[in-house]
């Protein structure tokens, strides 16, 4: 399917910025720049959003009323961009929807933290979670959901801690460090591969790019995964290896579920204001929220 008509003008947009990997790229200007744009996102109310420190890590809960589960969310953005700040609205969706807490980790970031440190940030707060959780009220049904970079990181605290959650929720998940795959040079419609490279120099060097908490298509752990969904955009770099994922697993004996947005591209999930197919997929995963592990 070619583009939907309303991923044009993002796709348009793209091709006129600064791009991460030309010579004028500003970071902290980019940064600041980020989180500019996502000030004015309408925010749904939630019944309590509480800032928290998890043994270090910054974090934000948001807690509707009557919630029976708990969602670990890690945001996306290159392992560079993005913070509590701009997934705060896409978080208070997902609470809502899902009917969830949801706690949203503010992992440290490369370049200025390289791996493992996200990762570990990750780890951190499922210790934290394991002894605070019940005087919190939060020894509920935990799940793991992570958007792009947020979705490697999702799928390595789900391999670094086997039997830790009910399910995995992967959107547009970032997966493989030699971009092996055709949707790099077929797909990359408003994020390229030269991007996609320069995210993983940030974020890792080169020799840890065939350890499975960096690359974790190279895992041999897929089989132990609880049941996964995987979401994928049609036009966007990323997707091939989003559904090599949903084959390993597949294979693998995993319950999984793989969805491909037609004419969709990268990022799209959070932009319900943009985007029909964002808050079908934000229904979607709060279908599969409440499918598991309630």
């Amino acid at each position: 399917m070619a583009l939907h008509p309303q991923a044009r003008p993002t796709v348009a947009a793209y091709a006129e910025e600064v791009h991460v990997h030309d010579p004028g790229f500003d970071l902290e200007r980019a940064r600041a720049d980020e989180r500019a744009a996502a000030a004015p996102e309408p925010r749904d109310p939630v019944d309590e959003v509480t800032e928290v420190d998890a043994d270090g890590v910054p974090c934000r809960l948001y807690r509707p009323a009557g919630a029976d589960a708990l969602v670990l969310h890690l945001h996306g953005g290159g392992f560079v961009f993005h913070d509590l700040d701009t997934h705060d609205a896409a978080a208070r969706r997902l609470a809502n929807s899902a009917g969830a807490a949801v706690l949203s980790v503010g992992y440290r970031r490369a370049p200025e933290h390289r791996f493992p440190a996200a990762p570990d940030d990750v780890d951190t707060v499922l210790g934290w979670l394991g002894r605070e959780s019940s005087g919190l009220g939060l020894d509920l049904p935990t799940h793991v959901h992570g958007d792009s970079a947020g979705g490697n990181l999702a799928l390595v605290a789900a391999l670094r801690n086997p039997g830790r959650f009910a399910s995995v929720v992967l959107l547009y998940p970032f997966l493989d460090p030699e971009a092996r795959f055709d949707s790099y040079r077929t797909a990359a419609d408003g994020f390229d591969a030269g991007e996609a490279a320069w995210y993983w120099d940030q974020y890792a060097d080169p020799a840890d790019r065939t350890d499975p908490d960096v690359a974790p298509l190279l895992s041999d752990r897929l089989g132990a995964l609880p049941p996964t969904l995987v979401v994928t955009a049609e036009h966007d770099p990323l997707r091939d290896e989003g559904e090599e994922l949903v084959r390993l697993l597949a294979e693998a004996g995993v319950e999984v579920v793989g969805t491909r947005y037609l004419g969709q591209v990268h990022g799209f999930w959070r932009h319900v204001g943009v985007f029909d197919a964002a808050r079908a997929c934000v229904a979607q995963v709060a279908g599969f929220l409440r499918q598991h592990g309630r």
